[in-house]
């Protein structure tokens, strides 16, 4: 692993959550969108919120700067306002990422709970949280009857050699 795999794994996880928003979100109703499904987080909202709050909270501690209180779904009605705010926590993912060199992988950038995690581990698993949770959204979707396609890795590989 180096820090251009890395690099190479996050464009994958940004063009899987683009897709989510470019071709599926916009199918929705507002009340599809918010509606509880009674799982995982219950609505795709929720799930959405989620996801960009843990990817905001793990690259703001290897930042170094205030790790920011978990998002509430609530406060996220308008897609429109979620949105925007999911480019945002993207942009400084990206320039995080672009500064990424492969002598920092071993570092041990965070605290507390957290010390003990090397850079690798954490930037590896915000990749397969954001996995873990399109599949769950897929999953949602397909339960309002939205007709999905798979997001498996390989497949970016091929588009993106």
């Amino acid at each position: 692993m180096n820090a251009d795999a890395f690099r190479h794994f996050y464009n994958y996880h940004f063009a899987e959550n683009r897709k989510l928003w470019e071709t599926y979100i916009p199918l929705l109703t507002q009340e599809q969108f918010t509606r509880d499904l009674g799982y995982s987080l219950g609505s795709v909202r929720n799930q959405l919120v989620h996801l960009m709050s843990v990817d905001d909270t793990w690259f703001s501690g290897l930042r170094g700067v205030e790790i920011p209180e978990p998002l509430n779904p609530a406060h996220f009605e308008n897609r429109d306002d979620i949105r925007s705010y999911w480019d945002n926590v993207e942009r400084s993912m990206v320039a995080y990422l672009e500064g990424l060199r492969d002598d920092m992988l071993f570092d041990k950038p965070l605290q507390d709970e957290d010390k003990a995690l090397v850079l690798w581990q954490v930037l590896l698993h915000v990749v397969n949280h954001g996995t873990d949770h399109r599949a769950q959204i897929l999953c949602m979707l397909n339960k309002l009857g939205v007709k999905t396609a798979s997001q498996d890795y390989i497949f970016f590989v091929y588009e993106n050699p």
